[in-house]
């Protein structure tokens, strides 16, 4: 199976989903986004379209840090513990979770358990 046949299918996965979940001002959606160097992840108001608070691996606040600097588990899990902590100070305690269309697996649930973690309620 080619890359862009399969970068296609989690689209499509991930539009599926997406017609279902929508974030509100009262429970934003927290989205992740991978690739194979970094981690994503945005906590998103769907009803203005604004994104409320970011953090990925690119980030100057994880760079600093050596082992969490890159496309492993635990960057994922250092992004999870920083999107929680910008989300809680913004006053965001619960987060729809959007898993952009990738398995629940892996980096993806290692952000989602360590912003767990953290604070942020799912």
């Amino acid at each position: 199976m080619r890359i862009e046949e399969k970068e296609d299918l989690r689209r499509k996965r991930h539009r599926r989903v997406r017609s279902k979940v929508s974030g509100t001002p009262a429970r934003p959606r927290l989205n992740v986004s991978r690739s194979l160097q970094h981690i994503y992840a945005q906590i998103i108001d769907d009803t203005t379209g604004h994104t409320l608070v970011h953090a990925s691996t690119v980030d100057a606040a994880l760079r600093k840090e050596g082992p969490s600097a890159g496309g492993n588990i635990a960057a994922a899990k250092a992004v999870g513990k920083l999107i929680a902590e910008r989300g809680l100070e913004k006053g965001i305690t619960a987060v729809v979770f959007d898993r952009g269309g990738y398995k629940y697996h892996g980096r993806v649930r290692a952000l989602a358990d360590s912003a767990r973690e953290a604070g942020l309620q799912f």
